[in-house]
């Protein structure tokens, strides 16, 4: 069999004990120019001051300038400010030791961080900082690491504002080679679980894998086979002291402990599928025009039973009318542990067939560091970027979520906008999904192998054949009624049988397995599936017209290419 990630990839070498496959050839019009760097800055540059005196900074003329000057997407950021020094020295700035920096922690009136060899005093940014209480991570000690993983940061802008705040220097007696020492460099990652080598790493640090070809073959995806998607590292949490906070629209708050929510609420199980917003990125990537962010494949999707009480119950309980919910009251936000944040329409978190559920199980298990443990919400139908792992607070509010992950990263543009063109208050957040099917395994059967006679007998054939399977999936709960296929890149169609399963839950949040069976003499050189859910969506053909620069609902029909072993 194929590997998925071959298939996938379309790729024109001949995997051991298996056909070759060819790229697709498909016409398509002129490339256009690359998209523009999706970094960009409208702020006028801020020129930093060398004078060695006090000087004072309005946080919010800060906050509007930083947030104008940096972009967010994909990854949380970590900026940095700083109050200058007083000094009595004219021609050097004052060294600070180690030692010192550290006492600027996180419990400290005044925090501070280093840069390289420089201290920089953020006490007065960590209010307006748009990357949330993340940033708290790095004080009391070097900010280098997290530069490395957050490399938005690294941009003349943000240098500029670095260095407005700048207030000394590290104590040269405490430097190695003019550098802080590695051992004082913070790990943010030491946390991280081990994996399964059987992912297809997109990047380690932080971690993102797709799902391989056998866990996309299995109506649900084992749960060391689920793909991973992080943004961040994974926070050490624990269920015995894990907490809950549901804040209401007037400021009120009740805490939930893990216990309190098995004890207090009936468990449903559904099951679901998740699905990143870049999944199959690379797809437009190779047809159409480059694309920002992780270039996935088609493995950034699998499906689970999750088990856990709903939301909808615990709002209840916290105080929220759902029956009669304030006019004000249009959104239910949630924070991680790790500082994501995203939110959800109040009509999807109270609807009694939305299945919106606090989950503390992943196929009967716990669920796993990588995907939430101890508790995470799971939002089915929606695009998983708003189920957040690792949840600590639920808040009833006007408005959508203020994270970068909500207001400037999962939105869609139209073809012709570049990067500095995009208008992220004008575009909606990406919510529910559209139609999406993909190929997962194209292989040669035949009747000589006991195995492969078997299925052949199914289908009604006796000869040399081959077998297509996929996922389809469509968003919102509509249900898959029909998968299309062709031999031949789209010129004859052919319906695929839609697998049996076992699905849980109130709407159809879960993918729907497909199959085709061929004579193999029928085969052309590019196999294509494109499915229909029930309201009648389906897939766009190519790729250009449904282009966005941030490559995401990459939804086009899919293509394999196929050539015949030799007899």
């Amino acid at each position: 069999m194929n590997s998925f990630r071959n298939v996938l990839r379309i790729s024109a070498t001949k995997p051991k004990g298996s056909f070759r496959t060819t790229k697709c050839l498909i016409p398509r019009g002129p490339r256009h120019q690359q998209p523009l760097d999706f970094s960009s800055s409208k702020a006028q540059p801020i020129n930093p001051s060398r004078q060695w005196q006090s000087k004072q900074v309005v946080a919010s003329a800060f906050a509007f300038a930083l947030s104008a000057a940096i972009v967010h997407f994909s990854y949380a950021q970590i900026v940095h400010a700083q109050s200058p020094p007083d000094t009595n020295s004219k021609t050097q700035p004052p060294r600070f030791r180690l030692d010192e920096v550290r006492s600027h922690g996180r419990d400290a009136e005044e925090k501070w961080i280093i840069k390289g060899n420089k201290v920089y005093n953020i006490t007065d940014w960590i209010p307006g900082h748009p990357g949330g209480e993340v940033i708290l991570r790095a004080v009391g000690g070097p900010v280098d690491q997290y530069w490395n993983i957050f490399t938005i940061h690294k941009k003349q802008e943000v240098y500029d504002i670095l260095d407005s705040f700048y207030i000394g220097d590290v104590d040269p007696r405490d430097l190695v080679d003019g550098k802080v020492p590695a051992e004082q460099l913070a790990d943010p990652f030491k946390n991280d679980p081990k994996r399964d080598e059987r992912l297809i790493v997109h990047s380690a640090r932080p971690f993102n894998a797709e799902t391989p070809e056998e866990g996309l073959n299995a109506f649900i995806t084992p749960d060391d086979l689920f793909y991973v998607r992080q943004h961040m590292w994974v926070p050490e949490v624990f269920e015995a002291s894990h907490k809950l906070v549901v804040e209401l629209a007037d400021g009120e708050e009740k805490e939930y402990s893990i216990q309190d929510l098995k004890k207090k609420f009936k468990e449903h199980s559904i099951t679901a599928t998740l699905q990143c917003s870049g999944n199959r990125r690379k797809h437009m990537t190779d047809e159409s025009r480059s694309t920002n962010g992780l270039q996935w494949e088609g493995g950034a999707i699998s499906n689970a039973e999750w088990t856990g009480v709903r939301l909808r119950d615990v709002l209840k309980d916290a105080g929220v009318q759902i029956d009669d919910l304030p006019a004000d009251i249009k959104h239910v936000q949630f924070e991680g542990a790790e500082a994501y944040g995203a939110s959800i329409p109040i009509e999807k978190a109270i609807d009694q067939f939305g299945d919106v559920l606090l989950a503390y199980k992943m196929n009967g298990n716990p669920l796993a560091p990588d995907h939430g443990y101890p508790l995470r919400l799971l939002a089915p139908g929606n695009v998983a970027a708003r189920s957040v792992k690792w949840i600590t607070r639920v808040r009833l509010s006007e408005e959508e979520s203020t994270s970068q992950w909500q207001r400037r990263d999962y939105k869609c543009f139209g073809p012709n906008i570049g990067s500095q063109q995009a208008d992220w208050d004008s575009a909606p957040a990406i919510q529910e999904t559209p139609v999406q099917s993909a190929i997962t395994s194209l292989r040669d059967v035949t009747p000589h192998s006991a195995q492969d006679s078997k299925l052949l007998q199914v289908y009604g054939l006796e000869e040399d054949s081959i077998a297509v399977e996929g996922y389809s999936y469509a968003g919102g709960g509509r249900r898959i009624i029909r998968v299309d296929v062709s031999a031949d890149n789209g010129r004859t169609w052919h319906q695929a049988e839609l697998l049996p399963d076992k699905a849980k839950g109130a709407k159809a949040w879960a993918w729907s397995r497909w199959r085709w069976v061929l004579p193999r003499q029928q085969a052309g050189r590019c196999f294509v599936v494109k499915a229909v859910d029930e309201a009648y969506n389906t897939q766009p053909g190519e790729y250009e017209p449904n282009y966005n620069f941030r490559g995401n609902l990459t939804s086009s029909w899919h293509r394999v290419g196929y050539r015949a072993k030799p007899p």
